[in-house]
């Protein structure tokens, strides 16, 4: 019979944290090393572990794992695999070769299997041995992961928004197992209802009491703060601190998370236990942690020939990985050990056993044992395995109940999978046919022979080629020279000489042809393989032969593939019928690893059953999630990301997820509505707190900004003599003063200008006047024009002219404002004819024209007509007309033309025709839009112009947080078109080399070993690569960023197996888990820098040269 059931749970618990520790299955063995360690874990291990240095008794009642020479990977002998053991101390060669033979077998399987190879895993292996080397001398201090930000807005939670753990120092572990719990609502009550015994005041009585207590106290306040605060992450700091004193053995290791869930359980079953002893006289009374996350399984088997069955308790079910494809395979594993066929038979010494649930508990967790125990090396190392698992379980088929009906089914699935193993056998043979090591399909096979067979003999003869490629007499024969095979065969003494001499000795010679003593030229060769004698009857023959056996190999293959699908679909159905679907659990969670045995971080994915979707719970940040996603990161095979355990729920038992009700409105009860009193003026009075906080950082801004609003004003009122009058109404991207301080060609080099073109004939190209220069004449302003000094902060002073002038020089020398001087020059005939109405047409046609004729030209990079014309930019964009018309009228209406009778008369053309336009005729947020998008684009320009200037100068700070915000503006703009933007593969080229320059210069400061160094290097990898990494991750198919960030990683990886001081060991393997973050979301996003203001003319030029010296870069250099 069983044992208590308590005393049965923890001995239990021990045993199996024995199994996966050590990989040894045999209970007696265990059970012996449980005594001799006095309960001690890590003596029962050290115990285990020395006796398997030594050579194992072999016994048909123990169950081993033996590590393959050569190969760390582990084979079960008494289960599942051969029990044949490879002496390889002897002389035995046969055994030597068949070792060899298995280390490559097994090594292929496990390639096919994970994609990744035995060197891989011996490196993963080094890291985490320096890794557990290093752990003991290390001291762990409760650094934050992530700072909180200044803003306490930036910590507000947003409406009803799940509420995030911070991390206190490597606690991502501690977020995601009480976020899954937290989020049973059943769970969440008990812990938030638990009143502490009445005779509180005398305990502790023991020091199980005196630690429960103030836990449970601390886990109260912090599942109170996860309900109603209104912060968007919440402290867990003391309750951390609790858990971390008692989590620390005699060398200051922290155990596993595993370990920690089955304590957490063991403390929370304590804490009640108490509690329903004071409440109640029962003999037994009834533990509601135990009645929620416990069950019982019923033994079955046979030892030694004898029968016996034992009724156990269990609360996480461990399950093996290594082997399996998905969870009901382990399921099946886990339930029976040993030789099955041995239980029904009654003279047999053989042994093994079956497990039947005979009692679930309401939440059932299957702990997935990613970490194998290599004896060889005497560390853990992770199994990066591929393990699918369903969103809803059916567990009928394990129901001690059904075990008749299920053994029936088991022995129907072994038959099937018997004759499926026929099958496949007997359709490789004819999709891998003959007996060479090369195989190929057998229709295939025919179809090449039928083609063959049916090719016709198309002949040359090489007399004619010999004829036609003959020399001429003053020229070199080529039969005359040795072929290169024969000159690379021969000694250097012997190659024929290359000197001009030697070449025209050998031209002066006449050829003579020997024909005996010559080879013979061979007779007509077929240019293609083909039957040199074949009559029509023997082809028909053939033909038909071939295309029968074609029909017929074709026949089979497709009946053996409908038979291996229709067992495949009758196994998968076998457990579907009704009888077999009535014990359904329901994904609550997973809980989710990435990194190594030693090393990684955690996170977890949990099903909101109200809102019907996934979140995903990763420390501060909860978010929106998808199954796929969920499967994405949890199945294993991908990034070195897996589940590590799995927490369902039963779908039958609503009380798990039910909320609370108002039993007098019947309303749900939601937040800070579902706490008791003391909890609900706790959390209030924190959140009365952060509402301080609030209110004190809206008095700072308020305070900052009246301070810099009176500078402001201050400096106005001291620049105001000396500043232009502004002009309004234009949009600050089409005219912009420019920071250049050259000299500007003033107005009567503009009227010099218009003057010639319109002498230009009528036939004459805009293009063709806009390109032809202006004479050599140098031209200075003259004395009485004024001229005024204006200050600019970010370049200093240049001279522009003063609005007595009567229009804006820079403006007017912009190329958009060049062009529409030109059209109407060209236009001047037509003025002159017609009037100033005919006169704005023609020069508008004319504009619009070679607006177009840009947009359509072919141009090298250096050069965009995009970024000299915002119609350009429209039209290549396929805009509206009417939004570009409207754009060219307030061109042409532009007041700086008023400088020349017939400028200033189209002007006013345009201006009238602009009046005209009606509300409804012209979408204005449309046309606000485009110009906006315009506007984006140029400040992408700008970002990318002054980002791939500071990469060029090795200022790679400063270049990425540019090409970043270039980077994200340009992603939005392509994705409304893809000339919108620029070269998205440009930019992203050049920010994934500026992550690995700043890698490469932090990695190098943390070799260095000072602290000072070190610390600058850390500084980098936290605020430039860690938060910026996620970027490079969002598109799945950017191949090259996701290299790049391996790439990163595995740098800072390899420094886990050396040697190094202990303060340096602790500051990375603190910082190693942000590193191995592989979320998409984006933790701390610097402001955009601010960007210079740049005119038309300065912006192209500046792209034009970053452009062309990139152009220049070799190809291995960009």
């Amino acid at each position: 019979m069983a044992s208590p059931p308590f005393t049965m749970q923890h001995q239990q618990t021990f045993l199996n944290q024995l199994r996966e520790i050590t990989g040894i299955n045999d209970t007696q063995i265990l059970q012996q090393a449980l005594k001799d360690s006095n309960g001690n874990l890590e003596l029962a291990v050290a115990f285990l572990t020395a006796k398997n240095a030594k050579t194992p008794q072999q016994e048909e009642t123990t169950y081993y794992q033996t590590a393959l020479p050569g190969n760390d990977r582990y084979i079960s002998v008494g289960s599942q695999a051969d029990t044949n053991v490879i002496d390889l101390t002897g002389d035995d060669k046969d055994d030597l070769q068949r070792a060899i033979a298995l280390s490559l077998a097994e090594s292929n399987r496990a390639f096919r299997e994970t994609g990744i190879t035995d060197e891989e895993q011996a490196i993963s292996r080094v890291l985490e041995a320096s890794i557990a080397e290093n752990k003991a001398c290390l001291k762990r201090t409760p650094t934050e992961v992530w700072r909180d930000s200044r803003n306490p807005y930036d910590r507000k939670r947003q409406d009803k928004t799940p509420v995030g753990l911070k991390n206190v120092g490597n606690t991502c572990w501690f977020s995601a197992v009480i976020q899954s719990l937290f989020n049973l609502l059943e769970f969440r009550r008990l812990v938030l209802n638990y009143k502490p015994p009445s005779n509180a005041q005398d305990l502790p009585r023991n020091q199980k009491e005196h630690r429960n207590l103030p836990f449970m106290r601390e886990l109260r306040y912090l599942f109170a703060l996860l309900v109603g605060t209104k912060r968007k992450y919440v402290d867990p700091s003391r309750a951390v601190e609790i858990l971390k004193d008692a989590f620390k053995s005699n060398d200051s290791q922290q155990q596993d998370v595993s370990e920690f869930t089955h304590k957490l359980l063991d403390w929370l079953e304590d804490a009640f236990q108490m509690k329903a002893e004071e409440e109640t006289d029962e003999e037994k009374p009834k533990n509601p942690m135990v009645e929620l996350f416990y069950g019982r399984f019923l033994a079955v088997g046979v030892l030694e020939g004898k029968k016996f069955e034992n009724t156990e308790m269990f609360g996480q079910y461990p399950l093996q990985v290594n082997g399996f494809k998905d969870l009901h395979e382990c399921l099946e594993a886990a339930m029976i050990e040993g030789e099955i066929e041995s239980l029904h038979s009654e003279n047999s010494g053989k042994s093994g056993q079956e497990h039947w649930f005979t009692e679930l508990p309401p939440v059932l967790t299957f702990e997935l044992s990613r970490f194998e125990f290599n004896q060889a090396l005497g560390r853990p190392e992770k199994i990066h395995n591929k393990l699918e698992f369903p969103q809803v379980l059916y567990l009928d088929r394990y129901m001690h109940r059904n075990r008749e009906i299920t053994r029936i089914k088991r022995e129907e699935i072994k038959r099937l999978k018997d004759y499926l193993t026929v099958l496949q056998q007997r359709l490789e043979r004819y999709l891998s046919y003959g007996s060479g090591p090369k195989r190929f399909p057998l229709v295939d096979v025919l179809q090449y022979a039928l083609e063959f067979a049916s090719s016709k003999p198309v002949c040359t003869s090489p007399v004619d080629d010999i004829d036609a490629s003959s020399p001429s007499s003053g020229s070199i024969p080529s039969q005359t020279l040795p072929s290169t095979t024969e000159q690379q065969g021969a000694p250097s003494s012997e190659l024929p000489s290359t000197s001009p001499a030697a070449i025209a000795a050998i031209s002066s010679r006449s050829v003579i042809h020997k024909p005996f003593t010559q080879s013979r030229i061979p007779p007509d060769l077929p240019m293609h393989p083909a039957p040199r004698h074949i009559t029509e009857e023997e082809l028909s023959v053939l033909e038909s032969c071939l295309h029968r056996w074609r029909t017929e190999i074709e026949n089979d293959t497709r009946d053996l593939q409908e038979s291996i699908s229709r067992i495949h679909r009758t196994i998968d159905l076998m457990y579907s019928d009704k009888s077999m679907i009535q014990v359904p659990y329901r994904l609550h969670a997973v809980l989710v690893h990435e990194g190594q045995a030693n090393a990684g971080h955690y996170w977890a994915y949990i099903f909101d059953h109200r809102e019907n979707r996934w979140m995903k719970y990763n420390d501060i940040a909860v978010t929106k999630s998808s199954w796929e996603e969920l499967v994405r990161d949890s199945f294993g095979g991908y990034r070195n990301a897996s589940a590590y355990c799995l927490m369902y729920i039963n779908d039958k038992a609503q009380f798990l997820i039910q909320e609370e009700f108002n039993k007098e409105t019947g309303q749900a009860l939601v937040g800070i509505e579902t706490l008791p009193p003391d909890l609900r003026d706790f959390v209030e009075e924190d959140n009365q707190r952060f509402e301080k906080e609030l209110e004190e950082w809206d008095a700072q801004l308020a305070q900052k900004a009246l301070q810099e609003k009176l500078l402001a004003s201050q400096k106005l009122r001291e620049s105001e003599s000396s500043l232009p009058t502004a002009q309004a109404g234009e949009p600050e991207y089409l005219e912009q003063p420019s920071r250049s301080d050259f000299s500007k060609h003033l107005k009567e080099e503009t009227i010099r200008i218009i003057t010639k073109a319109s002498h230009e004939h009528e036939d004459k190209s805009p293009e063709t006047v806009l390109q032809s220069k202006p004479e050599n004449a140098t031209s200075q302003p003259p004395s009485n024009q004024q001229v005024v000094e204006v200050a600019i902060p970010p370049v200093g002073k240049f001279m522009v002219e003063s609005k007595e002038g009567g229009y804006d020089d820079e403006i007017m020398m912009t190329p958009n404002m060049q062009g529409i001087i030109m059209a109407i020059g060209k236009s001047r005939n037509v003025y002159d004819r017609c009037g100033p109405e005919a006169g704005f047409f023609k020069a508008i046609k004319l504009e619009y024209s070679r607006l177009v004729k840009l947009a359509q030209e072919d141009t090298p990079p250096e050069t965009d007509y995009r970024l000299h014309h915002v119609v350009v930019y429209f039209i290549q964009n396929q805009a509206p007309k009417k939004i570009i018309e409207k754009t060219l009228l307030e061109q042409f209406g532009d007041r700086n033309l008023s400088f020349d009778e017939r400028c200033h008369n189209i002007m006013k053309v345009a201006q009238a025709k602009l009046e005209m336009i009606k509300p409804e005729e012209v979408n204005l947020e449309e046309y606000e839009e485009w110009h906006q998008d315009y506007r984006k684009f140029r400040e992408t320009t700008m970002y990318l112009i002054i980002g791939l200037e500071y990469f060029q100068r090795e200022s790679y700070i400063d270049s990425l947080l540019f090409l970043i915000c270039a980077y994200q503006n340009n992603k939005e703009l392509l994705s409304k078109g893809p000339y919108r933007g620029h070269d998205e593969e440009l930019i992203s080229h050049y920010r994934r080399e500026c992550l690995l320059k700043l890698n490469e210069q932090a990695a190098e400061l943390f070799e260095s070993g000072e602290d000072r160094e070190v610390n600058n290097g850390l500084i980098i990898m936290n605020e430039f690569i860690v938060p910026f990494l996620p970027l490079l991750l969002v598109d799945e198919m950017e191949e090259k960023d996701i290299l790049a960030v391996e790439d990163m990683r595995n740098r800072w990886c390899s420094y886990l197996g050396q040697e190094m001081e202990a303060n340096l060991q602790e500051k990375l393997t603190d910082f190693l888990p942000k590193l191995l973050d592989c979320s998409t979301e984006i933790k701390g996003f610097h402001e955009p820098p601010k960007l210079p203001s740049y005119s038309t003319h300065e912006l192209c030029e500046r792209f034009a040269r970053i452009m062309l010296s990139l152009s220049r870069t070799p190809a291995d250099g960009r």
